[in-house]
């Protein structure tokens, strides 16, 4: 590895098994009894919410998640949680930091709206 080499930026992917869950859910209906048709029903209900979530609102909890780690507690898109979240994922380029602070504030203030 030379020492002038450009760090490769680091992105976070969003990977989703929703489909496969809702998929194993809509088949296990099919076959249920009636005593476990409502679980299964609510676990169906919850799994196709979870994902119908923006892939911003997900960064934005995993944000969210490491400056929790980093006993950080303020604004998700304030100079010092940009600066906490650089330190824990000190590969991220300083504009992944801030788009991604930015998308924590966004799902953090949607949540907020929606209490």
């Amino acid at each position: 590895m030379s020492l002038f080499r450009k760090p490769q930026p680091v992105d976070v992917i969003v990977l989703r098994d929703a489909p496969d869950a809702v998929t194993s859910l809509r088949h296990a209906l099919k076959t249920a009894t009636d005593a476990e048709r409502p679980g299964l029903e609510r676990a169906l209900a919850l799994v196709e919410e979870a994902a119908e979530r923006p892939d911003g609102e997900l960064r934005g909890r995993w944000v969210r998640r490491h400056l929790d780690a980093a006993g950080y507690a303020g604004p998700a898109d304030s100079l010092e949680a940009i600066k906490a979240l650089r330190q824990a994922e000190p590969a991220l380029s300083l504009r992944q930091a801030v788009t991604y602070a930015k998308e924590a504030a966004a799902a953090e203030q949607a949540s907020a709206g929606q209490a």
